[in-house]
């Protein structure tokens, strides 16, 4: 029989969210003193501290420095919509969705911009066949698909020659994978995701091709203020210094700043990649050690190492949904690792943050917990039957 007692050991810190995602490790408010609170934000003080994060954000990420960086509003959700509303619409263009936020895009693309776009779609646990992918076209994808837990492995299908723009949403890619920026023609992600910063602000990484792209094409629909990075046909510099289209919260930077500084300190793009593939090792292998649950990636080459799917296989389960969020629940109640539910609009199951600010210890200190919270839900299934 199994046993069915409670681990010993809890993870030191049981948030595994997918976003905003767990903070870096010995985080205190008091890191955030600096901040210049009750300052404007283009007082002096204000643009010094937006440009640090945009300079940072380029060391740390590798952004060659003919690219521009942007602070903008809204997340990664309003720096993508920027680029498709702002960029789209000189060319063909082909969407490419393998899980919930690639679907919005499309349909932002399709049903809002009314773009006759080319729309290539793949199963939840698999990815979009890029070499059928037709690179003179505009083309918009997901690096990491944060609700399938299936990403991209490189770059290599996108050709160096390509005559369209590549638009990526990079969100829980970008600080955690190597991205390659001479295939990427825009790139966007958020602060809250693998560097645990907080909200409301999204980066918005823009190549030479995308500025020419915006200086010499204008779209046929009225742009909103907060989506508007040209004036006069010229880029507005600014925007890539730190003079914010609206008011940013400055703490939030700070948080921002903290966590690149932290980023720094445990050796950069290199050492913060290598935590996250620690911390998804740990999920992967124990995945293979159990017969009853797998990972929702079908390709260990495309699987991700940020936001890692799980489905439960025993064929004893008949409600998948139901029996995915009992455990979850479980787990939670039991204060050994919190919003470890699957997405919404994703397959049942399980979604562990191992980004870089997860602890490894902790990623290994949760695996006792599902295997616990899996017989003890099994029980309670043929107890109920």
């Amino acid at each position: 029989m199994t046993d069915l007692t409670p681990p010993a050991v809890r993870p030191a810190n049981p948030r595994f969210s997918s976003g905003p995602c767990a903070k870096i490790p010995g985080y205190s408010l008091d890191m955030l003193a600096g901040a210049p609170l009750g300052r404007s934000h283009r007082a002096a003080v204000g643009k010094a501290k937006l440009k640090e994060a945009i300079d940072l954000t380029r060391e740390i990420l590798g952004v060659p420095a003919d690219y521009r960086i942007g602070i903008v509003p809204a997340s990664d959700t309003g720096a993508v919509e920027m680029a498709l509303w702002s960029l789209l619409g000189a060319r063909p263009v082909e969407m490419l969705a393998w899980e919930s936020f690639g679907e919005g895009w499309v349909t932002d693309v399709v049903k809002q911009l009314k773009l006759d776009a080319v729309v290539r779609k793949a199963p939840y646990g698999q990815i979009v066949d890029f070499a059928a992918v037709d690179f003179d076209k505009d083309v918009v994808f997901t690096w990491n698909g944060t609700t399938s837990g299936v990403r991209l492995p490189n770059g290599d299908a996108i050709p160096a020659d390509r005559a369209g723009l590549t638009i990526c949403d990079a969100t829980s890619a970008a600080f955690a994978m190597d991205l390659p920026w001479d295939k990427l023609d825009v790139a966007t992600f958020s602060w809250q995701k693998v560097l645990g910063g907080e909200g409301a602000q999204g980066m918005l990484v823009l190549s030479p091709r995308a500025v020419e792209r915006l200086e010499s094409y204008t779209p046929a629909w009225p742009l909103p203020k907060i989506f508007r990075l040209t004036a006069k046909g010229k880029l507005i510099e600014g925007i890539f210094q730190g003079e914010t289209i609206n008011t940013p919260s400055m703490l939030a930077n700070e948080d921002y700043l903290v966590a690149l500084h932290w980023a720094k300190s445990v050796g950069g793009l290199k050492g913060l990649i290598a935590r996250a593939e620690a911390n998804a090792k740990v999920v992967h292998d124990f995945c293979a050690a159990n017969s009853w649950i797998a990972n929702l990636a079908e390709d260990a080459a495309t699987a991700s190492t940020t936001s890692v799917c799980l489905k439960f296989t025993d064929p004893r389960i008949s409600d998948g949904e139901a029996f995915a969020k009992a455990v979850a629940k479980r787990i939670e109640k039991a204060g050994a690792g919190f919003d470890l539910g699957a997405y919404r609009d994703a397959p049942p199951g399980l979604r562990i943050w191992c980004g870089s600010t997860v602890e490894t210890a902790d990623v290994q200190a949760l695996m006792p917990w599902i295997t616990y919270a899996f017989h003890a839900e099994i029980a309670a299934l043929a107890q109920a039957a």
